[in-house]
């Protein structure tokens, strides 16, 4: 009861905070908003790092340091604030649900004076209530791939619509006769499954061979996944391929098309690009995944967000980068830190 009230009070919190920022901003949508930059033309754009305040502090809070991506994401955090000798404090959720906890910690990040907040939100919503508190003590947010809080002044991420349509555009190219097709979707609701999962629906079914016989929650959970695609393979044994909106289910997927005996004949792809998909996809096992690149996204994100501290007036939206990783292609995106930020600057310059 006390957990429905909480929620029930987070929600009418964020509704009125919504409507306090409404006459200020238009809803954000990231993957459309026009006021963007690519994260490549950041220094050509607002000139080489700025200096920053003396005991400039940074706070993040994640989703959950369960799941790799969030974890590199911090490693971003991380290895940028240390290139700039900013203390980066990066704090997480206990699970992908937690959304009472980590409005908790993000609220705690604001109190204890850090001087940019920086969160990847479980829902579009769960967030909110800390934008009016975070205005009042003068604290940018900065709002980090994944879900959207509507009123967010600043985001930094990739267009969350071009990981599915990436996706369906390998399937065109690759199995040019069409077929079945099936979607496991990330959690109900938040932006970036919706967006995703629109992306691979649309540009598939206008291919105009293909069919989506499901699309069915995962929950960013990779046995609730596997279970799922298998149901959907005892249904559709004729299935030629599935999209999850991340990894883990990706790989949890992977598993249901073993069991079945079906590795040959059915292409699985996520998202995300952690380091497990990597290794299933050098063994044959994960067809693909559309990498957005955490490491380097959690820099940018960084970057953007002292920038700011320091007085720069960036557009609403930074766009990073991502690629469709297959066997061919990921030696190339897999090395070092700067053999992949000097790659995505090639795919950057090459409009890619």
């Amino acid at each position: 009861m006390k957990f429905l009230l909480a929620t029930a009070s987070a929600a009418l919190m964020a509704l009125s905070i919504g409507s306090a920022f409404s006459a200020d901003l238009v809803p954000l949508n990231s993957d459309t908003e026009k006021d963007r930059i690519d994260w490549s033309q950041l220094e050509a754009n607002f000139g080489a790092f700025p200096k920053l305040p003396d005991g400039t502090r940074a706070g993040a809070v994640s989703k959950t340091l369960t799941n790799e991506y969030w974890r590199s994401l911090g490693e971003g955090y991380k290895s940028f604030g240390d290139r700039v000798g900013v203390p980066v404090v990066y704090q997480a959720a206990q699970s992908e649900g937690d959304q009472l906890g980590q409005l908790t910690i993000a609220e705690g990040l604001v109190t204890q004076g850090y001087n940019v907040l920086l969160v990847s939100p479980q829902t579009d919503s769960n967030l909110q209530p800390i934008m009016e508190q975070a205005k009042a003590a003068n604290v940018p947010v900065v709002n980090v791939n994944d879900a959207v809080i509507p009123q967010a002044e600043h985001y930094v991420g990739n267009v969350q619509r071009d990981n599915g349509v990436r996706v369906a555009k390998w399937f065109i190219k690759n199995r040019p006769d069409g077929g079945k097709v099936a979607i496991v979707e990330g959690q109900a609701g938040v932006y970036a499954a919706v967006q995703r999962t629109d992306g691979f629906k649309t540009t598939i079914t206008e291919a105009g061979k293909f069919e989506v016989v499901a699309s069915v929650p995962g929950n960013w959970d990779r046995q609730t996944s596997y279970d799922a695609a298998s149901n959907i393979l005892q249904q559709h044994p004729d299935l030629i391929g599935f999209y999850a909106n991340n990894d883990g289910m990706a790989l949890g997927i992977v598993e249901a098309v073993k069991a079945a005996g079906l590795q040959d004949k059915v292409a699985v792809f996520g998202t995300d690009g952690i380091s497990d998909a990597y290794a299933s996809i050098r063994a044959g096992e994960l067809t693909g995944t559309v990498d957005s690149f955490p490491v380097l996204t959690g820099e940018v994100a960084l970057e953007s967000a002292l920038r700011l501290v320091a007085g720069q007036k960036l557009p609403r939206v930074v766009a990073t980068p991502q690629a469709l990783i297959t066997k061919d292609n990921a030696d190339r995106y897999s090395g070092a830190g700067e053999a992949v930020r000097k790659a995505l600057l090639e795919d950057a310059a090459a409009g890619n």
